[in-house]
């Protein structure tokens, strides 16, 4: 029985992880992030795993890169600017930058 439980939790846990990592690659579809990004090559911007790699331990990236989806920025990557994404909201932004980070 506890086998059965637990099996029953690991695939509900796998799968609302699957859904929710789906969600998110959809959000940033969604608000034309997958123009310039990929998850695992570079395009024009860097990719998601890339950037995940170079803010992992830094406690203050989720504010900043939230910052940077919605105001845009220049040089952390080189000489591309990325624009401002006004249509992304605060909370979308952060949604997207937690999403990123886990790459």
């Amino acid at each position: 029985m506890k086998r059965s439980l637990f099996a029953i939790a690991l695939c509900t846990s796998v799968a609302f992880s699957a859904a929710s990592a789906w969600a998110d690659q959809a959000l940033a579809s969604s608000k034309n992030c997958m123009s310039c990004h990929a998850v695992g090559k570079k395009l024009l911007g860097p990719s998601f795993k890339d950037v995940a790699d170079k803010y992992r331990g830094d406690k203050s990236a989720p504010d900043k890169l939230a910052s940077k989806i919605m105001n845009g920025g220049s040089g952390a990557w080189g000489v591309l600017v990325m624009p401002a994404n006004k249509q992304v909201s605060e909370a979308e932004a952060k949604k997207l930058v937690a999403w990123i980070l886990n790459q």
